[in-house]
């Protein structure tokens, strides 16, 4: 939640050493602005410099603060602290930080490779637990409608390998968790000097209210009858506009 690379902010009280407002690390503010690693509502980068729960009185330069005249510095500080960790507890945290490079597929989870880019790793780095979690549940569907052959062919490679855990119960469980554990991701060109944007993405088998809907939990077209069953239902449902 607060990273020692990043510089302290000027003191609301001058004469108060603990008067400096919070500091809002990198990671922390892709996680406060991000849906999918919230509790709540994203907050906004405006809100993080400037709270909500914190009056127009406290700028210098509102109409506010010229007709009641200024806020009290005391107030500001223990608002703009208080704010801080109210959001910050309604954060899911993510279990590690990946690097990815925009030009390849290199995702880089060890603390070596985040040495290496000048990135500090989390607690559960590179144990590969969230692997674990992504093997356990495997893909969010599964083929259906296989034949006697080719269930017998699934069955024997699930019994040298198996693909995810054969509870589906467990697996539900372990999607919605994966739903809750965020993945912090540093993006960065690798021809780039800077050290990188923080985005913030679920697994592709987790399982949340939000993504019951999307895309990722459609199955894809594979056999001619799925695609004739597509065009049926186009042309019904637009008469004279038949897509291909």
């Amino acid at each position: 939640m607060s990273d020692s690379k990043t510089p302290t902010l000027a003191r609301i009280i001058p004469t108060a050493e603990k008067s400096h407002p919070p500091v809002y690390a990198p990671e922390l503010k892709a996680l406060l602005t991000s849906s999918l690693s919230r509790r709540s509502k994203p907050l906004s980068l405006e809100h993080l410099s400037f709270p909500p729960t914190l009056p127009i009185q406290a700028d210098p330069l509102s109409q506010d603060a010229r007709l009641l005249g200024p806020f009290s510095k005391r107030r500001e500080v223990n608002i703009r602290w208080r704010y801080f960790t109210t959001e910050w507890k309604k954060v899911h945290a993510p279990l590690q930080i990946t690097v990815k490079h925009r030009e390849g597929v290199d995702n880089g989870t060890t603390n070596a490779e985040l040495l290496d880019v000048g990135v500090r790793g989390l607690g559960l780095q590179a144990q590969g637990i969230h692997e674990d979690l992504e093997a356990l549940v495997g893909p969010p569907e599964m083929p259906t409608n296989l034949t006697r052959k080719e269930s017998r062919g699934a069955i024997k490679v699930s019994t040298e390998k198996p693909p995810r855990h054969p509870s589906r119960w467990l697996r539900r469980r372990y999607q919605e968790l994966l739903g809750r554990i965020p993945i912090l991701s540093l993006v960065r060109h690798p021809n780039d000097s800077s050290q990188g944007k923080y985005s913030v993405s679920l697994s592709q088998n987790a399982l949340a209210p939000f993504l019951r809907t999307s895309s990722r939990r459609l199955i894809e077209l594979s056999t001619l009858d799925d695609r004739e069953w597509l065009a049926l239902g186009i042309r019904q449902k637009s008469p004279g506009r038949v897509q291909s």
